[in-house]
């Protein structure tokens, strides 16, 4: 067995065919875009480089066959924030073999500790928490974008190397077509008619405008949650520059009260209905399936983050935000699912709120922490 660095282009794709090899038989996987993952990895084109570092790895066998990968990041600005330093690992992917995934998580361990770090948190990302975070655990469906899928038998590695569960992540689905129940929707209703509520769908050409209130209303409502670091603006504006290319204006909406900016929801048409098969690859014949998928075919929708200011939080805000979705979304008879996807199993009020939508369960993913010796 033989652990490499990636370190030069033949490492880089190594590491990105290391995940082609362990699902090719696995129907529901769906292949990231290849720059999509090299992305994480690129100090151009991250900025959590500017407050961090990380490396990767990939692992062959003794006969030079790929057999797993994993990264470790350092993020500074969380880092400190617990009662040891901790660094994080992701990435994770390997064989059906307990020794070939002990000799990952050691390798990460050991650069972990070399940049001071006594613990690690994963499987999670080198950026924000909106995409590849969490060990998938439950609901082994075909994924929506962004969402890290994995083998049933990763849970296993993680438990006996002795990581514990940090927190539980749910995600649920909705049926576009259901009606909501009767005193949901009453509320709502009531709530988007009250004097001085505004609701306005996204646009592009003032996105630094709407990048401004994401910021102002995000930091509001996440700042009591546990080792909350505030969101700045050149992250944001990176987030929706990346969101272009799949987004439909009308399905990201914000509200203010008398003006001032009180909530948001961000959904996506799921972009892996459009780069399922593509292998990762978005080479020409790649994007012309992509661009003809993006406008045929994509039935499905992701509500990747909410937010909702504290003081208005008792408002019905959340509500009425998926009425004025419901408007928009079934004159088109396209969308047929919704993915709510991820909340924390900490946040009570967004729970409370899928419950009342009468949504299933989809998925079920794991951060989890492994406190190092």
């Amino acid at each position: 067995m033989v652990i490499t660095e990636v370190k030069d282009k033949k490492s880089r794709k190594d590491f990105l065919n290391a995940a082609k090899i362990i699902y090719k038989n696995d129907p529901n996987w769906i292949c990231p875009l290849d720059e999509s993952i090299e992305a994480v990895f690129d100090p151009k084109k991250n900025n959590f480089f500017q407050h961090g570092d990380c490396t990767r790895w990939v692992v062959k066998n003794d006969k030079g066959e790929l057999i797993g990968r994993i990264a470790a990041f350092i993020n500074e600005k969380k880092a400190y924030q617990n009662e040891q330093p901790t660094g994080g690992i992701g990435f994770f992917e390997c064989i059906n073999d307990e020794t070939v995934a002990f000799q990952l998580f050691d390798t990460a361990q050991k650069w972990l500790k070399e940049h001071g770090m006594q613990a690690m948190d994963g499987p999670i990302n080198f950026g924000e928490n909106d995409s590849f975070w969490g060990l998938l655990v439950e609901g082994f469906t075909v994924p929506a974008f962004g969402m890290n899928y994995h083998h049933p038998y990763y849970k296993a590695f993680f438990d006996h190397y002795g990581f514990y569960i940090l927190y539980e992540q749910i995600s649920n689905h909705l049926d576009v077509n259901k009606p909501f129940p009767e005193r949901f929707t009453k509320i709502a209703n009531w709530v988007t008619k009250k004097p001085g509520y505004e609701f306005r769908s996204f646009d592009a050409k003032k996105i630094k405008s709407f990048a401004a209130d994401f910021i102002e209303i995000y930091n509001d409502a996440w700042q009591n949650f546990k080792n909350f670091t505030p969101i700045n603006q050149e992250t944001i504006l990176e987030t929706f520059e990346k969101m272009k290319v799949i987004m439909d204006p009308k399905l990201i909406w914000f509200v203010y009260i008398d003006k001032e900016p009180a909530a948001f929801i961000v959904m996506l048409p799921d972009a892996n209905q459009m780069i399922k098969g593509l292998n990762g690859k978005l080479n020409l014949i790649g994007k012309l399936k992509f661009l003809y998928r993006r406008y045929h075919g994509v039935d499905r929708m992701r509500a990747v983050v909410m937010g909702t200011k504290q003081k208005f939080q008792k408002h019905g805000l959340e509500s009425a935000i998926f009425i004025k979705l419901k408007e928009y979304v079934l004159p088109l008879k396209q969308y047929k699912e919704l993915e709510l996807s991820w909340v924390g199993d900490f946040n009570d009020k967004m729970l409370a709120l899928h419950e009342a939508m009468n949504v299933e369960f989809g998925k079920r993913h794991v951060t989890m922490r492994y406190l190092f010796k």
